[in-house]
């Protein structure tokens, strides 16, 4: 934990240079490229500005610039979304993250979900306090996302359709059955519902899998929604699937080809929620 210190002239100058044309991350290329030096000298200059307290090192070669109000660097990250689009680019905010965007939960996560192109070894990264969960998407699997702007950077976060077939992808993005079905509840009742989309995104998805949760949910939650369900049946895969892999499902819903717990064959959940 370092203490800020002042600067020079020459480096104040240098520094708000700097920070004017990376936006607050800034990486050893770039201080090179934008003051015309080395990347020696850069790299040298930024490890200066950190041990003064000005900066905060992010990871090998990449720095954050430090809150003015700071009197330390041992200090979180002030938008973690900024980070992960440089640190795991080509990638989007997605799962319950992108779910707190839209407005389609009132849980709070402390983990931010990135779903990237990139294949790390740790899927589980934590910089600065902050916790990545980081999951690999293919290139045909980059659809249905929304630039957004986080301050002076624009963000890439997976639209509130997307957002909710990735949940329905992998459970877990959502924090598990129960709170992903709560998601898809309140979806189903926003301003952003496109029961269209959503079908056209699974196809584009390809995964048996989601139309036989989809097919479910709808039939179960939105009965009315018969052109969707229909849709489902269609497109239903061979074999079966697990409503949710990560819980014990003992009862067969034989014509959605679905694993699902007892309590949720038995109607015990959700059935308070029909959405009209």
């Amino acid at each position: 934990m370092g203490t800020v210190s002042g600067l020079g002239k020459l480096d104040r100058k240098r520094l708000s240079e700097i920070l004017r044309e990376t936006k607050g991350v800034i990486s050893v290329s770039e201080a090179s490229d934008i003051l015309k030096i080395s990347l020696t000298d850069a790299a040298k200059m930024l490890a200066r500005w950190t041990n003064k307290g000005w900066l905060s090192r992010v990871r090998r070669g990449l720095y954050v610039s430090m809150p003015i109000e700071s009197r330390t660097s041992d200090v979180t990250l002030e938008d973690p979304w900024i980070i992960a689009e440089r640190l795991y680019f080509p990638c989007y905010i997605g799962g319950w993250s992108a779910a707190e965007y839209w407005d389609l939960t009132e849980q709070i996560f402390s983990t931010i979900i990135v779903m990237t192109k990139q294949k790390p070894r740790n899927r589980s990264q934590i910089i600065k306090g902050t916790k990545f969960l980081l999951r690999t998407v293919p290139e045909k699997a980059m659809f249905g996302i929304k630039p957004v702007w986080k301050g002076q950077v624009k963000v890439s976060v997976s639209d509130p359709t997307r957002t909710i077939l990735d949940m329905l992808n992998a459970l877990q993005l959502g924090g598990g059955l129960r709170s992903t079905v709560d998601m898809f509840i309140n979806y189903m009742k926003s301003k952003n519902r496109n029961i269209e989309l959503l079908t056209d995104y699974a196809k584009q998805l390809g995964n048996g899998a989601v139309f036989k949760r989809l097919g479910y949910l709808l039939e179960r939650f939105a009965s009315n929604e018969q052109t969707a369900i229909k849709t489902c049946r269609i497109n239903l895969t061979k074999g079966y699937s697990k409503l949710d892999p990560a819980l014990d499902a003992n009862i067969i819903i034989t014509r959605w080809k679905l694993w699902v717990p007892k309590s949720w064959a038995q109607n015990d959940i959700g059935k308070e929620k029909k959405i009209d």
